[in-house]
């Protein structure tokens, strides 16, 4: 009789794991810029976020950034409390893409994190692509 092995879906740690690892790869001069970024993996984005984004439906949105793009770090309003730049990772929508793609999940969480880590620095899709290249 042979075993069956069950499989399950990564876990938000293990694909925050993978985002990490991303991140790392991530060369100068962008690195520099990163260790205070706070990485953030939800199932979901909540209703506001994905109204907010224009989005109709959860699945749509598999990452997004927050915060103050690089150029704009200068000029705090007076009592204005600078919140940290945050990248958040949506992980039953990437799981969905995962499945429907066929793309490694690591290939995936990369493409978003370079994408997210490219609003940050405010690149272009040409940019942003050439960045993902470098870090693949």
């Amino acid at each position: 009789m042979t075993a069956v092995t069950e499989t399950f879906a990564p876990s938000a740690a293990q694909m925050e794991a993978l985002a990490r690892a991303a991140l790392a790869r991530i060369p100068e001069p962008f690195a520099s810029h990163l260790p205070d970024i706070v990485l953030i993996v939800e199932d979901f984005a909540d209703d506001d976020t994905l109204r907010e984004m224009g989005m109709e439906g959860p699945f749509e949105l598999t990452g997004l950034y927050s915060g103050r793009p690089v150029g704009e770090k200068e000029g705090f309003a007076i009592g204005e409390i600078p919140q940290p730049d945050t990248i958040h990772l949506y992980r039953v929508p990437l799981l969905a893409e995962w499945v429907e793609t066929g793309v490694s999940l690591e290939a995936l969480v990369t493409h978003v994190v370079v994408h997210e880590v490219g609003h940050h620095f405010g690149l272009s899709d040409d940019d942003m692509h050439a960045l993902e290249d470098s870090v693949a």
